[in-house]
């Protein structure tokens, strides 16, 4: 059995039980983590066992990046100055149409092994630009290829219908294609790649639709996912509905969810729908302020994804700082208003933005027993910090250091399952120059496909 023991590392468990350690060891065996403490000493076992220095480091559980179109992956930065409402007429009813099969995969693939590059161990990859079967295997070779752990959330397009055409509002998720997944290359539901549904909700579906969709979901056991917000609903009063008639509940996943009403906010979260905050991405394009903070005021916590590479970067401490930052900014902001004077003390500790990128995650896939934490019996997930670069150093508060100070550069070795997919500050990746120069000319082509077509203006 494969076994590598990481020794006098800065730990941060997750795990309230295990707690941190200002120097540890942990221990992996196989795929899982095996045992976390001060201090391992294996004995004879030790000729068998690869060591792992790990002075002047931060072992940290994998990251778990909620939400992201990694599709988009060849379009970096093209969406940067859109709105959201621009974003739906020149990405869904415009570049999106061009795409080929080939485009979703080497997208796919790239934008994972970026996830990977950047600390990110499992992905949420909320895949809607999938017209076809083939779009729909290209993004799922493209994520096993990638080696990093997946929830592929099957969506569907969102082109400008053509004459006879139905609007994709009116158009039920395809029932047949998703049993076709769970038939095919996504059958173990504990694989490495696993399945879930992004389907359009009440927000962008007719009531028919959605109840369509969320039955779906209840009757295959998968997490159905949808966006919320984002202009005048299709279905009002569509949510009232769906929880009356019992289809609302643990399995729901909201997306932004910006312009919810308090009260619907209040009914789902007692019925154990999971959230899902952009922040960086909601600021940007118009959705509004994010709703941490009212999800925390509530007892709730959120996670964060990414959205689109198409406009900013894929960097989920970035976004974890933003969260926190901009709730940080508005908690000031109220308390001045009621006081007149500064706060006496800040209303979210650094540690429970790592919440949100690692357990939080875990808990929104219904994987908290297998990833999200150091725990000995949990999946192998793990990143490695390197604290002793010049901008890290020296470390006070190893939490805060993660949080508020890392980045991309940091990003010593990154571990999924027991297996290295980043050492030494590199991908462990074959002919990589090769896949990036196939990444270019899927954006060029997309590119000039659609300002040929006039669509992109």
């Amino acid at each position: 059995m494969r076994r590598t023991l990481i020794k006098s590392a800065m730990i941060i468990s997750m795990d309230g039980a295990i707690g941190d350690f200002r120097t540890g060891d942990v221990l992996v065996e196989g795929n899982r983590i095996s045992d976390v403490r001060a201090s391992i000493d294996l004995g004879s076992g030790a000729t068998e066992t690869e060591f792992v220095d790990g002075t002047g480091r931060i072992v940290i559980p994998g990251l778990i990046n909620a939400h992201m179109h990694t599709w988009q992956t060849a379009l970096r930065g093209y969406a940067a100055n859109w709105t959201l409402l621009e974003y739906f007429r020149r990405m869904h009813a415009g570049l999106a149409t061009v795409f080929r099969p080939e485009d979703i995969y080497i997208a796919t693939l790239l934008g994972a092994l970026n996830q990977i590059n950047c600390g990110t161990t499992t992905l949420v990859d909320w895949c809607h630009n999938n017209p076809t079967p083939d779009h729909t295997d290209a993004a799922v070779r493209g994520l096993i290829e990638s080696g990093i752990r997946a929830a592929f959330f099957h969506g569907s397009p969102k082109p400008e219908p053509k004459p006879g055409e139905p609007h994709f509002s009116e158009v039920p998720h395809p029932h047949g294609e998703v049993k076709r997944l769970l038939a095919g290359p996504l059958a173990d539901r504990n694989g490495l790649v696993t399945l879930g549904l992004a389907i359009l909700g009440p927000h962008y579906s007719t009531l028919d639709v959605a109840m369509h969709d969320f039955r779906l979901a209840r009757e295959l056991k998968l997490i159905a996912s949808m966006h919320q917000g984002g202009g005048p609903a299709k279905t009002p009063g569509g949510w009232e509905k769906l929880i009356e008639a019992g289809l609302v509940g643990a399995g729901i996943n909201i997306v932004h969810g910006n312009d919810l009403p308090d009260g619907l906010l209040d009914r789902m979260i007692d019925l154990g729908v999971s959230f899902s905050v952009t922040p960086e991405n909601e600021m940007i394009q118009g959705h509004g302020f994010p709703i941490t903070g009212r999800l925390l005021k509530r007892g709730v916590r959120p996670t964060i994804g990414i959205d689109l590479e198409s406009v900013l970067a894929g960097d989920l401490f970035s976004a974890a700082r933003v969260a926190l930052s901009m709730q940080r900014s508005l908690d000031n902001a109220e308390a001045r208003k009621e006081s007149g004077t500064i706060p006496t003390t800040t209303t979210i500790p650094v540690r429970e933005a790592l919440r949100w990128i690692t357990i939080e995650g875990a808990r929104m896939l219904g994987r908290e027993n297998q990833i999200g934490s150091l725990t000995p019996g949990k999946l192998a997930d793990l990143v490695i910090i390197n604290a002793s670069d010049l901008n890290l150093f020296p470390v006070h508060d190893p939490v805060a250091t993660v949080v508020m100070q890392t980045s991309l550069a940091n990003i010593e070795a990154v571990m999924i399952g027991g297996a290295w997919k980043k050492r030494n500050g590199r991908l462990l990746v074959e002919a990589l120059d090769t896949k990036k120069e196939l990444l270019a000319q899927s954006g060029r082509r997309l590119v000039q496909d659609i300002e040929r077509q006039g669509r992109a203006a």
